[in-house]
């Protein structure tokens, strides 16, 4: 998870405006808690995708749809009166592309993946196809202009994890080829990775119980924390 602030530091996070998160936030048994701050999220491949397809979401959850850009502006109310001086005159846009590549799915229309019922709750989650991104979606965020921070849930490429398998996802690097945001943030791999893709600073984000970013909302320059 990706926590956005503009100059927040380990002993003001109450002050954290929003926070943003590149996908797996329902629990083991699918359900969404309330937060205490807005949370803007994409899915991952760990969801409650009927809740997702009804929008049904408690208190601080933001959901951004598959190649849709939303713009985040400053809290109302704060001001250079705020607590420790902190500024939020700003505006961010995001855009994201929750899920996993399928190859066997990607030419579906979004709409058309398979999520048929079966006999238990388990198997009917492991046939649930929504949790993939398809090339549609793909071709929305290519055309995307003027993004801040792009969200994935998968790895540009290359992206090594066992024995040197590229884990990467080459849709990943046509967005950013395309967008040209000026941060990356991805997933799926539980583990903290800098880099840079596409002339893109792209991280790799571990889980949110490990560590997590903070974020000049203006700058983008990121500090990497210990949860």
């Amino acid at each position: 998870m990706e926590r956005h602030s503009p100059a927040a530091t380990r002993g003001n996070l109450e002050h954290v405006p929003f926070w943003l998160c590149v996908g797996d936030v329902a629990s083991a048994d699918g359900k969404y808690e309330p937060l205490p701050a807005p949370l803007h999220w994409i899915k991952g491949n760990n969801e409650n995708f009927d809740a997702i397809a009804g929008q049904v979401f408690p208190p601080n959850l933001h959901y951004i749809k598959n190649g849709h850009a939303v713009t985040i502006g400053s809290p109302e109310g704060l001001d250079e009166s705020s607590p420790e001086g902190l500024d939020y005159e700003w505006d961010i846009v995001v855009a994201g592309l929750g899920g996993t590549f399928a190859p066997t799915m990607y030419e579906l229309a979004a709409a058309d993946l398979p999520h048929p019922k079966k006999s238990s709750a388990k198997a009917t989650e492991l046939a649930d196809r929504r949790r993939h991104f398809v090339r549609e979606e793909v071709e929305a965020c290519k055309i995307l202009k003027k993004v801040d921070v792009f969200l994935s849930h998968e790895a540009p490429r290359p992206f090594r994890v066992n024995r040197g398998i590229d884990a990467g996802k080459t849709p990943i690097n046509e967005i950013l080829e395309a967008m040209k945001p000026r941060l990356h943030l991805f997933g799926h791999h539980h583990k903290f990775v800098e880099g840079t893709s596409q002339g893109v600073p792209s991280i790799c984000l571990d889980l949110v119980s490990k560590s997590y970013l903070l974020v000049d909302a203006k700058t983008l320059v990121y500090q990497h924390l210990p949860s």
